[in-house]
């Protein structure tokens, strides 16, 4: 966390440090490593009551991460067009809510509301993430009784979201043909941290001579991160590339998550595997 984008303190944790609050500061400020770890160790907690919240409704969390630009807004429009296609041709349907953030404009929440969706907009100001205590204040504008899947559209940034636990349960980054093959080498973090990674925009690559998939993808592997990487353009139709393989990795993931809730345990993003216990991650089964 830093002080010049003002991620380290969110209008989410804001009163935790304000006069009076869990964390209060001096106006010197000397108390600020230590109040920077307390506020990461409330989001943790925040967090984790959220993931109880979805795990009591049987919802998986999905948490969209990306650049500015890289298309989750139209990764969910197209998601939404392909699951009412896909309902038209079988009874396994899929319900699903977004919660959209932005530093401002309701811009993207109005995309997802047009298709009759529900979507839940957080303006996060300064903030280059959303936080734990954000996403919770959402939670309590959705009815979670009838949905499968929450997406969390992260602000775009490839740095922050990464770090920060929202009581979601996967990660999926998304890395457009437009941004470069290196940015998997440039932001490990967020990349390594990947359940899943779409390489988004592949209809531009007859136009492109400076992205290659295959090096993209090897600076992925070569973070260790074993997740799939899929070639998807949300541009088109619903039978455009990749959508078919999206929707085959959601619906194996539900699976995945109900059959682990059934034992009595939860599925944690990669991040966090290694910080809580009772875990179960889907590259393990």
């Amino acid at each position: 966390m830093c002080d010049t984008c003002g991620c380290n303190i969110t209008k989410g944790n804001r009163d935790l440090i304000r006069s009076g609050g869990k964390h209060a500061i001096t106006s010197e400020g000397n108390e600020a490593v230590e109040v920077l770890q307390n506020l990461l160790h409330e989001n943790n907690h925040r967090a984790a009551h959220n993931r109880e919240h979805f795990d009591k409704h049987q919802v998986l969390a999905i948490n969209l991460m990306s650049s500015p630009g890289s298309g989750k807004t139209a990764l969910l429009e197209a998601t939404i067009d392909a699951l009412n296609a896909d309902h038209n041709n079988t009874n396994d349907k899929l319900s699903i809510a977004v919660i959209e953030g932005d530093l401002e404009t309701e811009n993207d929440a109005r995309r997802i509301r047009d298709k009759n969706i529900p979507a839940i907009q957080i303006t996060t100001g300064s903030a280059c993430h959303l936080d734990a205590y954000m996403v919770h204040d959402a939670l309590h504008e959705l009815n979670l009784n009838d949905l499968d899947i929450v997406f969390i559209e992260n602000v775009g940034n490839l740095v922050c979201p990464a770090s920060f636990d929202l009581g979601h349960h996967l990660n999926v980054t998304l890395l457009s043909v437009t941004e470069g093959d290196d940015k998997p080498a440039k932001y490990p973090v967020m990349f390594r941290g990947s359940d899943l990674t779409l390489i988004t925009k592949v209809d531009l690559l007859p136009y492109l001579d400076d992205f290659d998939a295959s090096k993209a993808e090897e600076n992925i592997r070569n973070l260790a991160n074993p997740a799939p990487i899929v070639q998807i353009s949300a541009r088109k139709n619903t039978e455009s590339e990749g959508i078919k393989e999206w929707l085959d990795w959601l619906k194996h993931q539900i699976k995945h998550y109900k059959t682990h809730l059934e034992q009595g345990e939860t599925v944690l993003p990669m991040i966090q595997k290694d910080r809580l216990h009772s875990s179960s991650h889907p590259h393990e089964h």
